[in-house]
């Protein structure tokens, strides 16, 4: 079973950026979705990027077009460029995966995924 290891320094004043990253070990799907969610306390999870084994991307509104999804596939990694951040970005990200999967439209939930890197955004 695929493993995430979240990574990335979490701290930043407002308007300035982060990349977070996320290593993938114990195998590979040939199809799937990856990308990160975020929850803040006492909000509900959100759905923040995703891309799939074909490169298509979806963003959710809320960070279009600040936030950048890539991914190295010979590392096994996946990043997250967040620019411009702002208060309402300080959150719980997670990384996650699901096999199977292809981006349509909306940011996918995932079925395995990280432990998460803490961001918080002052003002």
């Amino acid at each position: 079973q695929v493993q995430l290891a979240d990574s990335g320094v979490g701290s930043v004043q407002a308007g300035g950026s982060l990349r977070l990253s996320c290593t993938a070990s114990g195998g590979t799907y040939v199809s799937y979705c990856t990308g990160w969610f975020r929850q803040a306390p006492g909000k509900e999870r959100e759905g923040v990027a995703a891309i799939d084994n074909l490169g298509r991307t979806t963003y959710a509104d809320f960070v279009r077009p600040r936030f950048t999804i890539s991914e190295d596939n010979d590392k096994n990694t996946l990043h997250l460029q967040m620019n411009s951040l702002r208060s309402e970005d300080t959150a719980m990200y997670h990384c996650g995966v699901s096999p199977g999967c292809m981006v349509v439209s909306k940011v996918p939930s995932f079925s395995h995924w990280g432990s998460g890197t803490q961001v918080t955004v002052s003002s």
